[in-house]
């Protein structure tokens, strides 16, 4: 078997490594390829392992050996799916190993905004609590999540984390899903009601035809003066432009991201200049322990797939 690795510098470190994949054949890691090196790379490969790698009949066409796709990601939409079940290659991703690792990384944010823990850090850095005049300088706004309505976009796994760790604030959880849902302590509403009636909104959702700029003008208008927007899913659910206007006219009263459209961020990115808007360069996904068992999961795919048993299969 040649397998090849096109991205896994998005993966790998010292701490985790594509070592578990030596068992089915001959690896090659070629880091990180830029698009125009994809085609020729994987051309005699008979599987292919990446993350964020754009797979599209240009870059697999030449392709002929190429039997199966496995990906170091959740989410698919950099694959041509109706390409790869018209010539036969099979498609896995790697779900539910980050849901802890999302959630928690959504209420660091979440936690951040209210808290302001890394501006009352600063203060005391700058030496300015010493000249306080107080033993509890109030510089910086704080707020309790006790009572407060978080609306979650997206009721997957990921999701249901979220609202465990929102019940344990006690706060106010009402959730949108496309299809049926139900949850103890979680109350399901139309997407307008959701967004009209939170003081924060979670995404959780993937990127498709119908979540694409979801969040975009119209949608920040609808939301609560001074609501706060997070996004650690993916950045085409949201409007760049129109976030930083919603932030920019005082509507919102902040944002956390941890994904933007393109990645790495873009050197004019316009949310750099958003007014209350923590940005973090999607890493929500990407604890050791998290991307070990990423690892664990996608090596898994691969015996099952060879055994005539796959799983784990994004397409028909």
């Amino acid at each position: 078997m040649k397998i090849v690795l096109t991205d896994s510098q998005t993966v790998f470190d010292n701490k985790v490594t594509a070592e578990p994949l030596n068992e089915f054949g001959e690896v090659k890691d070629y880091g990180l390829l830029r698009y125009d090196e994809i085609a020729n790379a994987i051309a005699k490969a008979d599987i292919v392992v990446c993350n964020k790698t754009l797979l599209n009949e240009d870059t697999l066409k030449s392709a002929k050996n190429l039997k199966y796709i496995g990906l170091f990601a959740t989410g698919y939409n950099n694959i041509d799916i109706e390409y790869c079940s018209k010539h036969g290659i099979t498609v896995c991703n790697a779900g539910s190993y980050s849901n802890n690792a999302v959630a928690q990384h959504t209420f660091a944010l979440i936690l951040e905004h209210f808290n302001n823990t890394a501006n009352y850090n600063q203060y005391v850095q700058d030496g300015l609590w010493k000249r306080s005049k107080t033993f509890s300088p109030f510089v910086y706004p704080l707020s309790e999540l006790a009572g407060k309505t978080i609306g979650i976009v997206g009721f997957g796994n990921i999701g249901k984390a979220v609202a465990k760790i929102a019940n344990a604030f006690e706060m106010n959880v009402i959730a949108y899903n496309r299809s049926e849902k139900s949850a103890e302590n979680v109350k399901f509403v139309s997407l307008e009601e959701l967004i009209e009636s939170s003081d924060i909104v979670t995404v959780h959702c993937p990127l498709n035809a119908q979540s694409e700029n979801m969040f975009n003008k119209e949608t920040f208008a609808k939301m609560k003066h001074g609501a706060l927007f997070v996004n650690t899913a993916r950045g085409g659910v949201m409007n760049e432009n129109d976030l930083y206007d919603a932030l920019n006219s005082g509507h919102l009263g902040g944002a956390c991201i941890d994904t933007l459209k393109v990645e790495p961020m873009e050197q004019n990115c316009i949310l750099m200049q958003a007014k209350n808007c923590i940005i973090t360069p999607h890493i929500a996904w990407a604890p050791v322990e998290t991307r070990l068992r990423l690892m664990d999961i996608v090596t898994s795919n691969i015996r099952n797939y060879l055994n005539g048993t796959p799983t784990n299969v994004v397409n028909p």
